[in-house]
């Protein structure tokens, strides 16, 4: 997804499916975010929205400029730099970077305003197929959210065939072991101390009931 794609109201969903950045002069691009700062009030304030894509997102974007520039990733895809660097010690500032980069690209994409609700019809269908029911889906995810140790990220993701549930420390993504992120919730401390201090459930519920853009994860899912 280009740099200009991220913030085109007019894109359609599937448009929006690979958070990868636009390149200029062979440099990954931060992305506009696709609502106003202050728009997921009152459950994300403006402030949080401020610091957590104007700061750390925009760092990790101007960290993995700095650390691919002459190297063989530079000008590359940002998940194919993902997938290069995984797991390999020595190129972990890297992937560290990339990957949160990505993460929050998609991350903002995962939420809208008035959020929530119901999903589409052929997401409801698999989610009662595959985890039993709307409710069932979203307290696994929140238990995955909150047994998170430390940072990290809780996800829906699609694995061979079916939905699942998963979390993963710091950067990590579940791309890296093949499976495919429909939805993501960011619970290091700087997506939500601002709002909820240590309530990090409270964080999550907010999000769950009222934030989770469904038309997102359900085109990802068509996608897959």
């Amino acid at each position: 997804m280009t740099a200009a794609a991220v913030g085109t109201a007019t894109l359609t969903a599937g448009a929006l499916l690979q958070p990868g950045m636009a390149k200029a002069a062979n440099e990954i691009m931060l992305p506009k975010l696709p609502y106003p700062e202050n728009a997921l009030e009152p459950y994300i304030s403006a402030k949080t929205l401020s610091f957590h894509y104007g700061k750390h997102h925009a760092g990790y974007v101007k960290k993995i400029n700095g650390l691919i520039k002459g190297t063989p990733y530079e000008g590359q895809p940002l998940e194919q730099i993902i997938q290069d660097s995984a797991g390999r010690m020595e190129e972990n500032g890297i992937f560290n970077n990339a990957a949160q980069v990505w993460n929050h690209s998609f991350y903002w994409q995962c939420m809208k305003p008035k959020g929530g609700g119901q999903p589409p019809d052929a997401l409801m269908k698999k989610i009662a197929s595959d985890l039993g029911s709307l409710e069932a889906m979203k307290d696994k995810l929140a238990s995955a959210a909150a047994g998170q140790f430390g940072s990290g990220w809780a996800w829906l993701v699609l694995l061979d065939g079916k939905l699942s549930i998963t979390n993963t420390s710091n950067a990590d993504n579940p791309m890296v072991r093949g499976a495919k992120p429909l939805l993501t919730i960011d619970v290091w401390e700087h997506a939500y101390y601002l709002d909820y201090q240590n309530r990090r459930g409270d964080y999550v519920k907010a999000f769950l009931d009222n934030l989770v853009n469904w038309d997102f994860v359900a085109e990802n899912l068509k996608m897959a």
